[in-house]
């Protein structure tokens, strides 16, 4: 079967997309950066492969579609974006798909939504009800499947609770704690959507898809400390406006501030699943909560997973096209340039591309952490963010406040991009030639705000940047 996948460089899209491959499907992948779908993941598997680039806000950018698709699938989400605006966004966006779809061959639509089954819904949850309905077409059959909090390693909800429960032993929570939701591992939200391709019976249906665990969210966090070994006392006030339990998120987990804001507003609202024998009907076997966690560790041990949250682009990240600063520039720049030897290239190199998440940065960490505290209270990522594999790079991924552009072993080459919150642009460069490490910070400034800038942080540059290459380079 040809199958049309978009969001294939998502959380979700990711994973469903080695499943599809493995099951012998062709799969054409719909991504807004070609650059951003590494194919190492999928070296086995590159015949059944096409990729295309699409934005579903821009209607033109939808007329390279096969025409010749039997199935479709629809990961398009608009959640983390910067911008108020994101619901009407994913409407535009669900009605542009619809239209370019419904000139094909394709006989079913499967949509990945969340629980709506309350009739005060959230603006986020609103929002996906509204796709629903723009998604709908005489031309096509659409199955939705509605999931509510997604547990597997690297997924938005894990990511948080896992922060909040790590590194906080007492919590004065939120009330919306006390809100009931019913959870449902990665894996399992795989096996459904891979199911109900050609199930005729689910053709133009909804269902609802959870675990086997109906919970309170101060439930999760308590379960998740046992499931950890951790003592934690978690106490829930009635004071915290959403607008202060937005910042709780903001400040405590890897979370950006929108995201928070939209998660808040969700949480207020119970989120159970209706009864239905979808599963059954699949042979699918749910798995509890804290069977996902396990499952979740696993991948975290093994340093092998495969998608995160972190890595996604937002609106406003896609509208800057930051593979135009794939060119460091040279002009109107400050570059800060170093070389050293190396004893090893390989050990060097292997340092290189483990930089950040867990290893941190060789030299003067707390002056990092400082740097990504700094940047949490400015509206930055902050260093939380980590990396998804503590070995491994590919364009596109997040290395706490800065994104790969480039990364290359064969080359021995690594470009980031930060997005900290700086007057400008900067980029930090790693490559070894001829048995010699190089390393250049390069900053463009923004006006005289990002000169000052450039040279308040100076003199922090000779130890830092002096520190860091000597470790890479094993002196």
């Amino acid at each position: 079967m040809k199958i049309f996948l978009t969001g294939a460089t998502g959380y979700i899209g990711k994973r469903l997309l080695i499943q599809l491959l493995e099951e012998g499907h062709d799969v054409v992948c719909s991504v807004r950066d070609q650059k951003r779908l590494s194919l190492k993941l999928y070296q086995n598997h590159l015949e059944k492969i096409q990729i295309i680039e699409n934005d579903f806000l821009d209607e033109n950018s939808l007329l390279n579609i096969p025409q010749d698709i039997d199935f479709a699938y629809y990961l398009v989400h608009s959640m983390s974006s910067g911008s108020g605006n994101f619901s009407e966004k994913e409407r535009i966006s669900a009605e542009n798909f619809r239209k370019a779809l419904e000139k094909t061959s394709v006989k079913q639509v499967v949509f990945l939504t969340g629980i709506i089954n309350e009739e005060k819904l959230s603006e986020h949850l609103q929002s996906r009800k509204n796709v629903e309905q723009a998604l709908k077409s005489e031309k096509y059959a659409l199955t939705c499947l509605r999931a509510g909090i997604i547990v597997g390693s690297g997924s938005a909800s894990f990511e948080i609770i896992r922060d909040l429960v790590e590194k906080l032993p007492i919590m004065v929570a939120p009330k919306w704690l006390k809100t009931k939701c019913q959870p449902i591992a990665i894996r399992n939200v795989i096996q459904f959507l891979t199911k109900v391709i050609g199930v005729e019976k689910t053709y133009n249906q909804n269902y609802d898809i959870a675990g086997q665990d109906v919970l309170t969210y101060k439930e999760m966090l308590l379960q998740y400390a046992e499931v950890r070994g951790l003592k934690r006392w978690i106490y829930t006030v009635p004071v915290m406006t959403p607008k202060l339990s937005s910042y709780w998120l903001y400040f405590i987990t890897s979370t950006t501030y929108s995201l928070a804001v939209n998660l808040v507003d969700s949480m207020k609202i119970d989120v159970i699943a209706r009864q239905n024998s979808l599963a059954s009907d699949l042979g699918i076997h749910l798995f509890s909560y804290k069977e996902a966690i396990n499952m979740a560790f696993d991948k975290i041990k093994q340093n092998d997973v495969l998608s995160s949250w972190y890595d996604s682009f937002t609106n406003q990240f896609h509208k800057r096209n930051v593979w135009q600063y794939l060119e460091v520039p040279e002009k109107g720049c400050f570059t800060d340039f170093r070389i050293m030897k190396v004893d090893n290239e390989e050990l060097a190199l292997e340092r290189v591309f483990s930089i950040g998440g867990k290893t941190g940065w060789y030299y003067a960490n707390f002056l990092w952490k400082i740097r990504g505290f700094l940047d949490k209270l400015i509206g930055g990522v902050g260093l939380r963010r980590g990396r998804r594999n503590q070995n491994e790079l590919e364009a596109g991924d997040s290395v706490d406040f800065w994104r790969v552009l480039y990364a290359n072993k064969e080359e021995k080459r690594l470009l980031l991009f930060a997005e900290m919150k700086v007057p400008g642009e900067a980029w930090l460069e790693f490559y070894i030639k001829n048995g010699e490490l190089y390393q250049e910070a390069t900053f463009r400034p923004l006006g005289l705000s990002g000169r000052l800038y450039w040279y308040s942080v100076l003199p922090f540059h000779g130890l830092i940047f002096n520190g860091m290459l000597r470790k890479l380079a094993g002196k």
